[in-house]
């Protein structure tokens, strides 16, 4: 019912989709994977007409098309269901849902709002979703809202004849192990009305929910699989073009740290809303991972740590310097840079280029007299364009355009460009596929080498013990629990998890 032949497409002569040939069938559910960079996105904005195609045909129902805009896809039953989320927050739920196409609910130049509520309540009930329309979109949780955007999609069915063809980009990066078993019910129960293109760097996802895999390397299908008989180490394999290490997180890079210098300490600090006394010691080369179940109180430490929330009572003191005022520009001057889990809405500044992004929290080092030395800025850039081999055209690409794991490289090199000794790090590989997860993996030892302190809330419980010397269980908001985490003597699953529930 859709399809691709030998479609290209070239950015500033980057040979970015060479020849790919991509199939759908009715009520099919196709798994999408591949590193950050090998073509995802783009194909993904090709197929929803974000983007058009140099070269090939795009195909519906054995009928060639020219998507101009994602309108015109719309109009042919092709959907999306943004990653970053496409709904405007302070608009209600039914608002959103029928965002350019209010016309069937107009009349005499006045919308018709029980009419919208009542065929808004129609596409909430096939995602399975009980709110209110009329509520204000930004009320909801990131699951609702997940569903609620699968409901705009789904409304395309009263307005276009045949099934639907709806792209799914990466929408469990953020939700709990429920909230996915919730989305994927309603997935698969919406199969009579659609198929489906799967992507998420989460390849067991891929795995469980998809009938077929293509995968993606270097702008090219490198395979197609049944998902039946996939296994997670041949698709790593196909999209790296290597084997995957089993032991990458480098353990045999995790040297001792600085057992005499400590960095960060907090003494019995109550965290804002919290409740609870937290005590905890940093020191230099050392990798402190908190781990606990989502809600435990884990962020809220390290955004207490760089400012953003006063603690209620205690001491928190870096490099032996109690702190009196809490802000993130102060955490800053203090050596303290922070990573946070939502890169692309705090951690990097879209539409600003690499350099800019790199200084940004540096910048009275680039300005003499008020005036900044672009110059400079670029040599900086460049040098850990290099250290830390980031894939860019330039030190003047778009920062918003970059891939997850570029992004995420360009954030770190902002902090350990400015000389900061403790870095916190919340998430930082959620999104990333497995080669750029690797090189994470690498920058998280370099600095532990170097004499950086790091406090990590990884993503996955495995990734906590491989990175760490020492691990904290959080749970309702205070620390329950440590464990040593030495080379050859690291804690199991079941130890931490007996903690933390």
């Amino acid at each position: 019912m859709f399809e691709l032949k030998n479609v290209e497409k070239r950015y500033m002569g980057v040979h970015v989709l060479k020849g790919v040939d991509f199939r759908i069938d009715d009520g099919e559910i196709i798994g999408l994977v591949g590193e950050n960079g090998a073509g995802k996105s783009t194909l993904m904005k090709v197929m929803y007409g974000a983007v058009q195609h140099d070269a090939g045909s795009v195909l519906v129902d054995g009928a060639a098309v020219n998507f101009r805009s994602p309108r015109d896809a719309m109009k042919m039953g092709v959907g999306m269901v943004y990653q970053e989320q496409s709904l405007i927050p302070n608009l209600t739920v039914m608002e959103n849902i029928f965002l350019g196409f209010e016309k069937p609910f107009v009349r005499f130049g006045a919308i018709r709002w029980k009419k919208m509520a009542q065929a808004a309540r129609r596409q909430l009930a096939k995602v399975k979703l009980d709110i209110d329309p009329a509520t204000i979109t930004s009320h909801l949780t990131f699951a609702q809202r997940q569903l609620v955007e699968l409901a705009k999609v789904l409304a395309l069915e009263e307005r276009v004849e045949g099934r639907l063809v709806i792209l799914l980009d990466e929408p469990t990066s953020v939700l709990s192990r429920d909230e996915i078993d919730l989305l994927f019910s309603v997935v698969r129960a919406l199969r009579r009305r659609a198929s489906f293109i799967f992507v998420s760097h989460r390849l067991d996802e891929i795995i469980d929910l998809s009938d077929r895999i293509y995968v993606l390397k270097d702008g090219s299908v490198v395979d197609v699989l049944d998902a039946r008989h996939a296994d997670i180490g041949t698709i790593q394999k196909k999209m790296v073009g290597r084997d995957i290490n089993t032991e990458y997180y480098r353990e045999d890079r995790q040297a001792p740290y600085d057992e005499d210098k400590v960095l960060l300490e907090l003494d019995h600090v109550r965290i804002a809303g919290r409740g609870n006394d937290v005590s905890l010691r940093l020191h230099a080369g050392e990798v402190l991972a908190l781990v606990g179940v989502e809600g435990s109180g884990r962020e809220p430490i390290l955004r207490t740590i760089f400012g953003m929330l006063k603690p209620e009572k205690g001491t928190l003191r870096i490099r032996g310097e109690p702190m009196r005022a809490f802000s993130p520009a102060r955490s800053v001057a203090h050596g303290v840079g922070y990573v946070p889990r939502e890169r692309k809405v705090e951690g990097i500044a879209s539409g600003m280029n690499v350099f800019e992004n790199m200084t940004l929290s540096q910048m009275r080092n680039y300005s003499r007299g008020g005036v900044l030395d672009i110059g400079a800025e670029r040599a900086l850039a460049r040098e850990w364009i290099g250290k830390l081999s980031i894939k860019v055209p330039s030190e003047y690409a778009d920062c918003g355009n970059l891939s997850g794991g570029n992004q995420q490289k360009v954030v770190l090199a902002k902090w350990r460009s400015g000389g900061s000794e403790i870095i916190l790090l919340d998430h930082p590989t959620r999104g990333l596929d497995i080669g750029a997860k690797v090189d994470v993996y690498g920058m998280i030892r370099d600095m532990s080498a170097a004499g950086v302190g790091i406090i990590l809330v990884a993503d996955t419980l495995e990734e906590a013990i491989g990175l760490s010397h020492t691990i904290a269980v959080i749970k309702d908001g205070e620390i329950r629990k440590w464990f040593n985490c030495q080379p050859g003597a690291k804690p199991s699953l079941y130890d931490l998890i007996q903690h933390m529930v």
